[in-house]
């Protein structure tokens, strides 16, 4: 073949084209991987804005005819909108609001603030709806601190173990078991009688007298000052001299002789405990831009140098390290990209010179390095799904370059001078390599029009592997043929070494005595080759139709992390909730003891905490268990024997309306089986899907069935009566009375270092727990005199539900 002065016959001929070129791209490599990032999955924008509202005391129902149903009327014309959900609880309203790929989301968030803004229909006890765009962001690692100090200490602990993460350059730090406080002020029913005066006018006293109020600037002419005051309460006992009624000296009363207060978690909020011991978890994650294997190295010498410091019998345990499986996939590639070297170059030297195989296998980590240079290019990141194509293409790498490498090497043995040789293989196999390059970049490149969120992930496997066959034929065809010219200046008049020739005979006897006749009698035969490949198609066909290959479309790994979840029926009182999930942990302990072998790393119980998926419900009747398992490959007991053995100790209660224990999975769905039921009437749904999941129960291999309407508490529907419309009371000051005692009227927010507290007053806890209270709650009238409740209301009952969705 004649030389060509073209690109390829340039790269061919030329001494230092090809070098320099392979050191570019190894270069390049080497600059994109000190510069691009490390996460678990690529990088995608997430198109939604979350709607939140709070109504404290509220029913789901009233939630969502008074605020959740109004916002999606004005909600739903806003341009770009693809779909819209939403969930209503006791006291809370969410909506959820997804837009159209490639929608500008910061326009998108204007829209959106501009018509919850215009809603002017909002209950006047509910608070300003927040509108937030949904951030990603990915978690790194959890950080558990437990101990046997007060949960007060333990705050103190877990708000400067934040700030010092934080400070080391942790994107985000969430706290899990740190619950709200709230200064209680308990007023007795009887007090309001003696003094006059309802909660609302007591509260409003507390308002005015516990203030910190500037006043502006005084004395410009002479020495300017500031003029403020600092009566700001922040402590319980600082509320108890608070006046409530000044005349005389002896007619004076303060807060503190007809009250209560008292600092303490807030109702409902979420609590953790392991063994006993108040617990506190640390969620790690980083930001977009952020860097998993970068945190953890943070968080390693974070621990490091914080565990001698520890308070006597308090512990720092980190769990759910998920950039570890990060390193290990970086290892398998690692470990797989060595061992494909050496397998290269064992293959290649039976059937290649060693100069040859050595060139061709070179090519592994020059196409990768340039391939990573690519993904930086392009934005990339490494990631899961990136490190997964990068072991994909393994294979891809080499098959361009052998074929390249072999068909040089068999003109050169045939007498062909070193130059003609490898660019004439070169010019040779261009052809059918470009053609079976193509071929597979048209398998992949659909991949790359995948809309939606699911599309922006999986668009970083077709990314890699076209960059990969690219960077693969850049290789073959500018670099190798003139690093092949180079091995067989020389080596043409050596035999050899005895193994070499050994193997040569070897490979020309099987090839020629074997191999060959075979195919000689396939072609001759062509019509049973062709039978035999149409049967063989049949058979495939056959075991998918026949369900006798599996389909599955996101195959889950087992995972390390079990769930217990359980839910009470509404009514259920604390106590039996924690007695409940004492015994939870203790079979899970029981279970653990049985095992021999270990098999968890780390556990922690949730009280009221929420229960089930989603935007769950939250509450005194829920609570859960997270057990962390050590990984799958250090056990012998899978999760679906854990499981089983923990389930078969726990005995269920009575009041339990639903209990699940089940491995967390991995993938868009985190059910087997899900079951969408759509009405307007929620007590037609909850009927429904009871006699659905009752004729589920009764198949085999069904288990954890569970629906998203649970029934919420026994309502009491209050009403005037006739006595008191003719006083004048009117429904509206009767319910803000009524929220007033049992739900608490909030007075002040203030700051506590980084903690929010709120000022409430409200009934005591041995009224409010209570029905008979109902009977006797002083009810204030228009001129200004009480009257017991059952004498200007009256009641029914309405079964409610916890969340409407």
């Amino acid at each position: 073949m004649q030389h060509k002065n073209d690109l390829l016959g340039i790269f061919a001929n030329h001494r230092v084209a090809p070098n320099l070129l392979m050191v570019i791209m190894v270069l390049a490599g080497v600059v994109a991987l000190i510069k691009l990032n490390v996460q678990f999955f690529p990088t995608f924008e997430l198109d939604t804005i979350s709607i939140s509202t709070v109504w404290r005391g509220a029913s789901s129902e009233d939630v969502e005819r008074a605020i959740t149903i109004p916002l999606e009327q004005r909600l739903r014309n806003i341009d770009n909108l693809k779909e819209m959900s939403s969930s209503s609880a006791p006291g809370l309203s969410g909506i959820i609001v997804e837009f159209d790929e490639g929608t500008d989301m910061l326009l998108a968030l204007d829209d959106v603030r501009k018509q919850v803004d215009d809603f002017t229909s909002l209950p006047q006890d509910a608070e300003e709806p927040r509108v937030n765009q949904v951030i990603r962001y990915e978690s790194v690692a959890r950080v558990l601190i437990s101990g046997p100090q007060s949960l007060p200490d333990l705050r103190k602990l877990a708000r400067e173990y934040e700030r010092q993460l934080l400070e080391r350059g942790i994107d985000k730090v969430d706290l899990v078991g740190l619950p709200e406080e709230s200064i209680i002020i308990s007023v007795p029913s009887q007090q309001m009688y003696n003094l006059g005066l309802s909660l609302a006018q007591i509260g409003g006293r507390i308002d005015e007298a516990s203030q910190d109020l500037p006043a502006g600037l005084v004395g410009e002419n002479d020495a300017t000052r500031e003029l403020r005051s600092l009566n700001q309460r922040r402590a319980p006992k600082s509320f108890e001299d608070l006046p409530l009624v000044v005349g005389e000296q002896s007619s004076r009363i303060a807060l503190g002789d007809i009250a209560t207060i008292e600092r303490r978690i807030q109702n409902g909020a979420e609590t953790l405990s392991r063994q006993g011991h108040k617990t506190v978890v640390l969620s790690l994650s980083r930001s977009e831009h952020g860097d998993s294997l970068k945190s953890a190295e943070i968080l390693r010498q974070w621990v490091e140098e914080v565990t001698p410091t520890l308070p006597p019998n308090v512990e720092v345990e980190v769990f759910n390290e998920r950039w570890q499986l990060i390193k290990q996939r970086i290892m398998l590639l690692v470990k797989n990209g060595a061992g494909g070297l050496i397998l290269v170059l064992l293959i290649l030297y039976a059937f290649l010179s060693t100069r040859v195989a050595f060139w061709v296998a070179v090519g592994i980590p020059v196409s990768f390095m340039a391939t990573l240079a690519v993904i930086y290019l392009t934005g990339g990141s490494i990631n899961m799904l990136s490190l997964f194509a990068l072991i994909m293409g393994l294979g891809i790498i080499v098959d361009d370059a052998i074929v390249v490498g072999e068909d040089a090497q068999a003109h050169y043995d045939m007498g062909e001078d070193p130059l003609k040789a490898s660019e004439g293989g070169a010019r040779r196999m261009l052809g059918p390599v470009m053609a079976s390059s193509l071929t597979t970049i048209a398998a992949f490149l659909p991949l790359l029009i995948i809309g939606g969120r699911m599309g922006n992930i999986m668009s970083a496997i077709p990314m890699v592997i076209i960059s990969v066959i690219i960077a693969s034929l850049i290789e073959s065809f500018l670099i190798l043929p003139g690093h092949l010219r180079h091995a067989f200046v020389g080596a043409h008049h050596k035999k050899g070494s005895r193994l070499r020739q050994s193997l040569d005979r070897g490979f020309a006897h099987f090839r020629d005595s074997r191999f060959r006749p075979f195919v000689r009698r396939a072609i001759e035969f062509r019509w049973t080759t062709i039978a035999i490949g149409v049967g063989v198609f049949i058979i495939a066909i056959g075991l998918l139709s026949g369900n006798r290959v599996g389909w599955r479309f996101f195959p889950s790994p087992e995972s390390t992390t079990v769930y217990a979840n359980v839910r009470f029926v509404a009514g259920t009182g604390q106590e039996t909730v924690t007695r409940f999930l004492d015994h939870l942990e203790g079979t899970l302990q029981q279970t653990i003891d049985a095992i021999d072998e270990q098999v968890v790393d780390i556990y922690y119980v949730h009280h009221s905490s929420s229960s089930g998926r989603g935007r769950a419900i939250q509450g005194e009747r829920n609570g859960s268990i997270y057990v962390e398992l050590t990984a799958p490959d250090s056990r012998a007991t899978n999760n679906g024997e854990f499981i089983k053995r923990w389930r078969e100790a726990v005995e269920v209660p009575a009041g339990v309306e639903a209990f699940t224990i089940s491995a967390r999975r991995v993938g868009p769905h985190s059910k087997d089986l899900e079951v969408r039921l759509i009405g307007d009437d929620p007590i037609t749904l909850k009927q429904s899907a009871l006699e659905l999941a009752g004729a589920l129960k009764d198949l085999p291999g069904v288990s954890a069935i569970d629906d998203d309407l649970p029934y919420g508490h026994e309502q009491l529907i209050y009403s005037l009566t006739p006595v008191g419309e003719a006083l004048g009371l009117s429904i509206t000051d009767l319910g803000r009375q009524l929220r007033a005692a049992y739900d608490g009227l909030r007075l002040q927010r203030f700051q506590d270092g980084p903690d929010e507290v709120e000022v409430r007053i409200q009934l005591p806890d041995n009224e409010r727990r209570h029905l008979t209270s109902l009977d006797q709650l002083p009810i204030q009238l228009p001129d200004g005199s009480f009257v017991p409740l059952n004498s200007v209301a009256s009641w029914t009952s309405k079964q409610g539900f916890e969340a409407l969705r």
